[in-house]
């Protein structure tokens, strides 16, 4: 059966496979001077709607792109609101603060969302030199509850936070999904909504292993390069990460995958939600399903599909993924409803 606990244990999708095999092919150069890397960095631009002042970087994993991307942002001195859930605050085990020496504000949210009046209240002591001065704030689209910020959610953040004087970083790790859930493209989900710096996952959506750190705003393009080589992120065989976004974005595979994603969480939830015993602790918005189980049931439902316990003691999270088949969905609600009903 699929796993359930994580969209990274998804394998690659055979286009992207097909993709790195095809790139495999001669001598190239290197450092991202190749053509394939040429091609996939317009194919973001153009996806985005972007003109070639803005800078994208294609890095290894989503830690570094989010590190990147807020080192545009923030000085050493300076900080950044997140929600007490976001990754760069719970997941990236202190890399922002390692790497940035920028200290993360993080804003208790029962939802995952930022608002205009929470990041109103986020700032503290501004123009006091005993004080951290706050300077960005990184939203999550979808959020790590897997619930969605609508366009004028996010639009009305981006706009406070401009007026506030503060640059805006999306962590767009499940961007593809937000983006189909809310029916727009990739451009109406970032640039439309005025976005500064932009963290494009292609790992949770079928690629073997790449992430894109855009700079949307020109102004803090020209660093990006030299900032990417001292984080150790400039790869030497770079066309093997461009062809993966390039298979992703050229005929809108991410755009299917995600779909299928997201149906498949749909149809998970719904299942789950008429067994006797269990009840959504979230809205199922994009991949991800958030339940309540009775405890005991937990492991011997862990032994059938692999899922974490999000919330202590009986929230857990189960992600759907490109390949994940409805046979394997409805095998695992029938699991659920059988042992909860044997634990009940």
């Amino acid at each position: 059966m699929t796993a359930f606990a994580s969209d990274n244990y998804a394998g690659v999708h055979p286009a992207i496979l097909a993709a790195v095999a095809a790139a495999n092919d001669g001598h190239v150069e290197s450092y991202g001077a190749d053509a394939a890397t040429i091609r996939a960095t317009a194919l973001v631009r153009e996806r985005l709607g972007l003109g070639p002042e803005a800078a994208v970087a294609f890095v290894f994993n989503g830690t570094a792109a989010n590190v990147l991307a807020l080192d545009l942002c923030v000085r050493s001195h300076e900080a950044v609101i997140c929600t007490d859930v976001a990754h760069v605050h719970v997941d990236e085990c202190g890399a922002p603060e390692r790497w940035l020496g920028s200290k993360l504000v993080p804003v208790p949210v029962p939802d995952g969302k930022l608002t205009p009046a929470l990041i109103d209240a986020a700032i503290t002591g501004a123009g006091d030199q005993h004080r951290v001065q706050v300077a960005a704030v990184s939203v999550t689209q979808s959020t790590e509850l897997g619930t969605l910020y609508t366009l004028d959610e996010l639009r009305a953040v981006v706009e406070h936070a401009h007026r506030r004087g503060l640059l805006v970083h999306l962590d767009g790790a499940r961007l593809a999904n937000a983006a189909v859930a809310l029916g727009s493209s990739l451009e109406e989900a970032t640039r439309g909504c005025g976005i500064d710096v932009l963290s494009f996952g292609g790992t949770k959506n079928g690629a073997m292993g790449v992430e894109a750190v855009v700079a949307l705003r020109p102004g803090l393009a020209e660093a990006l390069p030299w900032r990417r080589k001292q984080a150790m992120q400039l790869a030497s065989k770079m066309r093997f990460m461009a062809v993966q976004l390039e298979a992703l974005l050229a005929d809108d595979l991410w755009h299917a995958n995600a779909a299928h994603a997201n149906a498949m969480a749909r149809r998970l939830a719904e299942g789950l939600a008429a067994v006797p015993g269990v009840e959504l602790a979230h809205p199922t918005e994009v991949n991800g399903v958030f339940a309540r189980l009775p405890v005991r049931a937990l492991e011997p439902l862990q032994a059938v599909s692999p899922f974490y316990v999000w919330d202590a003691p009986d929230v857990v999270r189960l992600m759907c993924s490109w390949d994940t088949a409805p046979a394997d969905v409805d095998a695992f609600v029938a699991a659920a409803a059988a042992i909860v009903a044997d634990v009940s």
